[in-house]
């Protein structure tokens, strides 16, 4: 089984949020500086000559041309390398809100995302290099420890396996080639070695520890939004991105939301989502409990791919975020 991903994402750019919080943000096993079990470390932009080249070289027209990041691993399995996504007991890490609209019925499939709140700022573009060629893709900003991390899929900042991402960064808010709160570089990169070194997608997940703009960092910019782990499957969700392909164009936020299925299909661990978001959107934020008015809820997953064919080829799926990933989360938090 074949299939292709989705790696152009950003947001519409809208004033309204919440404070900054990271309330419940605390350590999790294996939370330490270095690389632990299933973790992997890369150290990006550390010096302020280098996060300084790195906003300049992201350009209005390097932007604009940047690729989608599906075509760097379109052709992968499917199934996942053990079958299984290793799970804990529930954790949820705060800010936390009631269940919004859309928490019932069909769901909806997709369109470009009208309203407001905290996610249109919280979430936005990733533009980075590998191979010489310039990328994008999408992530949000996290409740972390350090207030400066940003949730994206794993082969958004790492081939899978292979090589690691050059020039990354984060354009919060991103609309229509607007960068309302700035551009932030990431000074690590940090992804789970079940993705890095085998490419596994239930595992296709990625933190990515920002350096501040101006002294302020991220969660004091834009806010966060809060993350669950081990939680139930089956769930009613909403996912946001920036798809690339026709019937968008990668400018402006777009959303889906309904009940997620599991994959039988192809043999992976992850659910899956009836979105007609299209090339453009991986990494982008779902979420549990979304509130439609103040645009906050609990992330549960990432876009992660599409099947080319069969029974859901219209679905979106994302991977299941397990032990590992909340092991991956409790050492991002912390670096």
């Amino acid at each position: 089984m074949k299939r292709r991903l989705l790696a152009v994402a950003a947001s519409a750019a809208l004033a309204l949020g919440l404070p900054a919080t990271t309330a419940g943000a605390t350590d999790s096993p294996g939370n330490g500086g270095g690389n632990g079990p299933d973790i992997e470390v890369r150290e990006a932009a550390t010096t302020q000559a280098e996060n300084d080249r790195i906003v300049r070289y992201w350009t209005p027209a390097r932007m604009r041309a940047a690729r989608s990041a599906d075509i760097l691993v379109s052709d992968r399995d499917t199934s996942g390398a053990d079958g299984t996504v290793a799970t804990g007991a529930p954790r949820v890490v705060g800010p936390q809100r009631k269940p919004g609209g859309g928490g019932s019925g069909a769901g909806f499939q997709g369109g470009y995302y009208e309203g407001g709140g905290t996610v249109t700022r919280t979430t936005g573009k990733v533009f980075f290099t590998l191979g010489g060629t310039n990328y994008v893709c999408s992530g949000s900003s996290v409740s972390a420890a350090n207030r400066d991390l940003v949730l994206t899929a794993g082969h958004c900042l790492n081939e899978g396996p292979g090589a690691y991402a050059t020039n990354w960064a984060f354009v919060p808010g991103y609309d229509d080639g607007a960068r309302p709160h700035g551009t932030f570089t990431a000074r690590m990169l940090v992804t789970t070695s079940q993705w890095a070194n085998q490419g596994d997608f239930d595992y296709d997940v990625a933190f990515a520890v920002m350096n501040p703009v101006g002294g302020t960092d991220l969660a004091d910019t834009v806010g966060t939004q809060g993350i669950g782990f081990n939680l139930p499957r089956g769930e009613y969700v909403h996912a946001f991105g920036y798809p690339h392909a026709s019937p968008y164009d990668g400018s402006d936020i777009a959303w889906c939301h309904g009940t997620v299925v599991q994959d039988t299909f192809g043999g992976s661990q992850d659910q899956g989502l009836d979105c007609n978001m299209t090339g453009g959107s991986s990494g982008g934020p779902w979420f549990r409990s979304y509130d439609t008015a103040s645009g906050v809820g609990t992330l549960t997953s990432v876009n992660s791919f599409k099947y080319r064919a069969g029974r859901y080829k219209s679905y979106m799926f994302g991977p299941y975020l397990g032990s590992v990933a909340q092991n991956l989360y409790g050492q991002a938090q912390h670096l």
